[in-house]
């Protein structure tokens, strides 16, 4: 159909013409930008993804480049602490250079001089930007929340879209020579518990201390039934001697409340068959102390009871041991389920004489069921754990510990602080809960640990009360500060300084392992990022990036359409110019 008003061919090529325009501008675009997804409109989905993911990248960039500030500063400390080592060592032998007699120990104060002098400028100067991590200035070195430094490790970005940066700590209380405030690995740590408010005490010079209390009490046996032999004794048939041996009655003395049980006593008989059974070649003759103590000692068997001779040294103080002549003894062995600690001989009868033993007066063992705690006041600090045994009379030991956890709310206070010793009485009585067992603070700086007597009825040996196996869990620690340590002025000290020298040695050396470990970990954390980048790129380019290749040559097919599209325009209005010739 040929009409005047529609030109129906020219419509379709304009059409077509402009279609290839919009599909013509596109490639273009991908061909010069590389992009497949340039805008949101070519598609939001992967325009979306893309552009988050290239601000995570920039993110991980300025992470690593954090990294690589905090190894500088890692790099730095770690080579202060070597360099430090090294000095100790020389230190060291200075000091065991100085313990040879004749040395000019002002001489080698000298060299420790400068020795010390070096440490503290390998300490103030191994700073990165400002930052200075051996030598610090915080209030509290043992406190986490102000003994940490933080190194960037990482940016991460959750499953619901949440985002973060991931740090790594460095405690500097492991790595810290000097600090403003004490605690630095070279100066005395201020978290020394000291007697532990009277539980244990100073056990050697250098303020090594005891790992027990020194007011740990035991009882004692009763003393021996002791007689002199007098002898000889001939049994013939029908001869005995016998006697009763009581052991383990209470002593009302002891701070108990009655009934008091008297003991368990044996019958004790010796005859001719007794004697031929000890000494069966002595025709019933006992002729000597030792024979006399041999038969005693078999006839008591079972009684808690034995006979024993006696010995010394002679000359005092030397190594001979000789038998004192004609001394016998009764002596205590006991009755462990009786509370009581007694021995006692009675009723004595003979029809061949005494030998010497006759009835006794009541020997009591001592009863020792309680102690006094010298208390000192202080302070646990973060992470320090005290860890104690409690022995009472036999019983097994049983074992306790605190923290500063558990003394802030038992106290009332925020800071570990044990300052009393009511305090200290308090902190035993909730560790220890026992009904028999009573602690409290009497007169002064006392504390009185005992046991209850209405509860505990144990005397002499059977009865005792301590603290033993007492440990902190941060010692050995140094007691000393390093810039002090003067031989010339403290000759006497030099043992105590090379053992000090062990101690910051070994905390030194541990501090720099720890760096150690952190500049490996920075390294791989590097590693990762770098790839990490890499893949995120690799993962946006799949998603929006053009396949160059195949957008050039669609490019050209496009501008070949576009040409033959125009070429069909100028036919297309062609055929409407014969139509005008018609009305010419």
């Amino acid at each position: 159909m040929t009409s005047i008003l529609t030109n129906s061919s020219s419509l379709a090529a304009l059409q077509t013409l402009r279609s290839i325009h919009s599909q013509l501008s596109a490639t273009q675009g991908q061909v010069s930008s590389g992009l497949r997804v340039a805008t949101a409109s070519d598609n939001a989905t992967y325009w979306s993804i893309s552009t988050t993911m290239r601000s995570d990248s920039m993110a991980i960039s300025a992470v690593s480049d954090a990294l690589g500030v905090g190894a500088a500063k890692v790099d730095v400390a770690y080579a202060g602490l070597n360099a430090v080592l090294d000095l100790l060592s020389e230190v060291k032998a200075r000091l065991v250079a100085a313990e040879e007699d004749g040395v000019d120990k002002a001489e080698i104060q000298s060299e420790l001089d400068q020795l010390k002098e070096q440490v503290r400028n390998i300490a103030t100067s191994s700073s990165f930007s400002g930052v200075n991590w051996l030598n610090t200035e915080i209030a509290d070195i043992y406190d986490k929340t102000l003994n940490r430094a933080a190194v960037v490790s990482s940016f991460v970005r959750g499953a619901e879209g949440g985002v973060g940066v991931k740090k790594m700590d460095v405690d500097l209380s492991q790595i810290a020579l000097f600090n403003s405030t004490g605690g630095g690995l070279l100066q005395a740590d201020p978290r020394d518990l000291g007697t532990i408010g009277g539980l244990r005490f100073p056990f050697a010079p250098d303020g090594t201390m005891s790992s027990y209390s020194v007011g740990n009490e035991s009882g004692f046996t009763p003393s021996d039934v002791k007689f002199m032999f007098n002898g000889p004794l001939a049994f013939g048939v029908g001869d005995e001697i016998s006697f009763d041996v009581t052991i383990d009655a209470d002593n009302p003395a002891d701070p108990i409340s009655p009934p008091y049980h008297p003991g368990d006593t044996t019958h004790v008989v010796i005859e001719r068959a007794t004697v031929d059974a000890v000494l069966p070649s002595a025709n019933g003759v006992i002729s000597t102390y030792k024979e006399y103590a041999a038969v005693l000692s078999s006839a008591l068997s079972g009684s808690g009871a034995t006979a024993a001779i006696y010995w010394e040294y002679d000359p005092p103080w030397s190594k001979n041991i000789v038998d004192v002549p004609d001394q016998i003894g009764i002596t205590y062995i006991g009755n462990s389920s009786l509370d009581g600690s007694s021995l006692q001989i009675t009723g004595f009868t003979s029809t061949v004489g005494s030998g010497g033993l006759s009835n006794s007066a009541i020997q009591y063992g001592e009863r020792r069921s309680s102690m006094t705690l010298n208390f000192e006041p202080f302070r646990v600090y973060e992470e320090v754990v005290v860890n104690f045994d409690l022995r009472v009379g036999r019983e097994s030991s049983a074992s306790y510990s605190f923290d500063k956890d558990y003394v802030n709310p038992l106290l009332g206070v925020d800071d570990g602080l044990i300052a009393t010793s009511d305090d200290m009485a308090t902190l035993l009585n909730s560790l220890l809960a026992r009904p028999d067992i009573i602690i409290e603070a009497t007169s002064g700086n006392a504390i009185s640990v005992r046991t209850d007597p209405s509860i505990d009825r144990k005397s002499g040996q059977k009865s005792g009360i301590g603290f033993w196996g007492i440990n902190v869990n941060i010692e050995p620690i140094p007691k000393l500060n390093f810039l002090d340590i003067d031989i010339e002025q403290n000759p006497q000290k030099v043992t105590e300084y090379i053992q000090y020298i062990d101690v910051v040695s070994g905390k030194v050396a541990s501090g720099a392992a720890m760096l150690g470990a952190l500049q490996q970990r920075i390294d791989m954390q590097s590693e990762f990022a770098d790839r990490l980048m890499s893949s995120i790129s690799k993962g946006v380019g799949r998603l929006v990036d053009a396949d160059l290749d195949e957008a050039s040559t669609r490019l050209k097919a496009l501008q070949t359409q576009e040409q033959l599209a125009m070429q069909s325009l100028q036919i297309a209005n062609a055929n409407a110019e014969i139509l005008m010739q018609l009305f010419r």
